[in-house]
């Protein structure tokens, strides 16, 4: 079942660029640039960035961004990054993906944030022209800095509206840091007909969904784990068809959700919610698209028409001009009715796969350049 989703069409909608790099790529540029990790041993690094099951919070989780990030301040190493992550998704046959992260975390070296996302977008064109693959960029404002701040990244997504950037959300610690706050920004990029997004639902309760929708008028919600706990918003986010960004292993390592029989996702699917299934952060959760759909097909039974339909809400939620989008679907949805289920079960919910798969242990990864490309056919 793992070799047939890999092959099927996706996109990767919530996908942090500096929780994505490579493992390698993180030691390769902290030695050119002399930035002194606290190892150089790819395995000791792999344990210190990998979230696994030591972390017990999303601020805990967040702290391994500081590694990433120290290597992240200079043009090349933004633009080799959005390549390579961009080349990744590929490999799996993502089809569509959106890069997030926030400018104003790579400014330490003097960049300035308009040179930031220039050099991301450069490496995603890149990879556009080797590659195929259609992306997206979405600027993050981050919970915890000003409000003026926050205005700042929004400027930025007005002045790169139709040059890349397709979005603005809003990122970071919920506790005690209420999107309501950053109200502001999220007016000017609507004002200017952008689309935009925000983390929430996740350390904190259903209020911040709430506020997120309500207050901020976001589009989609990253995460929303906690917003199975109130049901009269859930509806509205059902009837509204408002997508959530759900990111399984993610969540798990995060403790938004406590176990895989306690997340809400199977039950948000089940329900008819618009769900799509995300990386969230590659390198720190270890994990793809394909991945995150076979723990999902593991633990819930999902059969693949069942996965069919969260591929295809996937790029129904994409934040790309209408006419664009119902061709990629229309394309997407002609390609997977080509593939079946391997044991034929149809439409209905299955049982776990045999055993042997990848699960959710996590062995140090391999060396990326010893990693086979998917041939796409």
């Amino acid at each position: 079942m793992f070799e047939l989703l890999q092959r099927l069409p996706k996109t990767d909608l919530h996908c942090h660029l500096d929780g994505s790099l490579r493992l390698d790529t993180v030691i390769d540029l902290a030695k050119k640039q002399r930035v002194a990790l606290p190892t150089f041993d790819r395995a000791e690094l792999f344990h210190m960035l990998y979230a696994g099951e030591s972390v017990t919070s999303l601020d805990e989780y967040l702290r391994a961004f500081d590694i990433t990030l120290s290597v992240l301040q200079v043009e090349d190493a933004l633009e080799r990054a959005a390549y390579e992550l961009a080349e990744d998704a590929w490999r799996e046959n993502v089809r569509y993906i959106e890069v997030r992260y926030s400018p104003l975390l790579h400014t330490r070296s003097g960049l300035r944030p308009a040179q930031v996302v220039e050099a991301v977008l450069r490496g995603l064109r890149m990879a556009k022209r080797e590659f195929g693959i259609r992306y997206g960029l979405i600027l993050c404002a981050i919970r915890s800095l000003s409000a003026e701040q926050s205005l700042r990244i929004a400027e930025l997504c007005v002045a790169f509206k139709n040059r890349g950037v397709v979005g603005f959300d809003l990122a970071g610690s919920e506790v005690n840091n209420p999107a309501k706050v950053h109200r502001q920004a999220f007016q000017l990029v609507i004002d200017n007909n952008i689309n935009c997004t925000a983390h929430a639902g996740e350390s904190f309760g259903p209020d911040s969904v709430h506020q997120a929708i309500h207050k901020c008028g976001a589009h989609r919600i990253g995460h929303g784990t906690r917003l199975v706990e109130n049901g009269d918003l859930l509806n509205y986010v059902n009837d509204h068809r408002i997508p959530i960004e759900v990111c399984p292993t993610s969540n798990l390592q995060t403790r938004a959700a406590s176990s895989w029989e306690t997340h809400p996702v199977d039950f948000f699917v089940d329900y008819g919610v618009r769900v799509t299934i995300n990386t969230d952060n590659r390198l720190m959760s270890d994990t793809t698209v394909t991945k995150e759909l076979h723990l999902c097909h593991q633990h819930y039974g999902w059969s693949l028409q069942t996965i069919k339909e969260i591929i295809i809400a996937g790029f129904k939620s994409a934040f790309m001009p209408y006419r664009e989008k119902a061709d990629l679907v229309a394309e997407v949805s002609r390609e997977l009715a080509k593939f079946e289920d391997p044991k034929g079960e149809g439409t209905g919910r299955v049982g776990l796969v045999e055993s042997g798969q990848p699960t959710s242990s996590t062995p140090v990864p391999a060396p990326e350049s010893s990693k086979p490309k998917l041939q796409v056919s």
